[in-house]
């Protein structure tokens, strides 16, 4: 019995070094919520598409984003070290984004996605006015 207990305990403690993210204890639950909030996925695939840009291109790029929620997004995805944040000591001053080499790996997941998203929006949306219709 205690050999079972302990097989289990290794286990658990596996999984959670290397990560569940449907363990409300994970700690890779909050990079995945990072990852697939409503701007860090668009962060990461327009960084992907490019090599490095400022804060105002990124702004242009993702349509709809505001300042603060861009600036906040960015902040996150660098501290989950998915980007880095590259200040120039000029005046004035001049702040560049890229992936990192994490950050790089993670955006082909969600480009291949939003590809997918893509690809498949017709059925998607039908299938999203079935439901409608559908519903009581």
């Amino acid at each position: 019995m205690e050999e079972k207990v302990n097989l289990v305990k290794e286990a658990l403690s596996e999984r959670y070094r290397r990560g569940d993210v449907l363990s409300d204890q994970c700690p890779a639950r909050e990079v995945l919520k990072h990852i697939s909030s409503r701007w860090g996925g668009l962060v990461l695939i327009a960084l992907h598409e490019g090599d490095t840009f400022r804060f105002s291109e990124l702004r242009r790029i993702i349509q709809g984003v505001s300042e603060k929620m861009l600036a906040q997004t960015l902040q996150v995805l660098e501290q989950d070290g998915l980007v880095l944040r590259t200040s120039f000591p000029v005046v004035p001053p001049h702040v560049e984004y890229s992936l990192t080499k994490l950050g790089s790996e993670a955006a082909v997941h969600v480009v291949g996605l939003a590809n997918w998203i893509e690809e498949n929006l017709s059925g998607i949306l039908a299938g999203n006015k079935d439901s409608i219709e559908e519903a009581p």
